[in-house]
């Protein structure tokens, strides 16, 4: 199963819409998460159109629109993984330990909020994940998304993509 990750896409504010390359890899996953920040529902219904699965949180600038359709954690179980998905997840300072505490029964959490990509384990074997952004790099250096693949219940070829200016 192949997944694409992306989060704070903040359209149309920070980008008239997704790169073309995220588009191709929208068709080629299997599920497409995202960790909120969408800013307005027609990247919504656009991804709810063209993915074939989608999982999606709403995010602290998405308004009641957006909250009235998304969960603030998305759970999901995808070929025997335990994902979940949020939005923010507080400082990075005690990241860990935090969410190994609130998602206990999780084995992937994907968050966003920060604009900066992150890939850590924590004590309890929770891996944790935040794809940057496709459209609003901020402090970062690139553009940035995650794609992954999950099989028998085990999360792997997880790659970080940047994308070209």
């Amino acid at each position: 199963m192949r997944l694409l990750i992306i989060s704070d896409t903040h359209v149309p504010l920070r980008a008239r819409g997704l790169p073309a390359e995220v588009w191709a890899r929208v068709a080629e996953a299997d599920v497409v998460v995202h960790a909120g920040d969408w800013v307005e529902p027609a990247l919504l219904d656009e991804l709810e159109r063209r993915s074939k699965r989608l999982i999606g949180v709403w995010g602290n600038n998405d308004g009641p629109e957006l909250r009235a359709r998304l969960p603030e954690v998305a759970r999901a179980e995808l070929a025997g993984l335990r994902l979940a998905v949020v939005h923010e997840t507080g400082p990075a300072k005690g990241r860990e330990a935090r969410c190994a505490k609130e998602y206990p029964d999780t084995d992937v959490l994907v968050f966003g909020h920060s604009h900066i990509p992150w890939d850590t384990e924590t004590g309890t074997g929770l891996r944790l994940l935040n794809p940057g952004s496709p459209t609003d790099r901020r402090r970062q250096p690139h553009h940035t998304y995650l794609t992954a693949v999950v099989e028998r219940g085990e999360l792997t070829e997880v790659e970080l993509h940047t994308l070209s200016r």
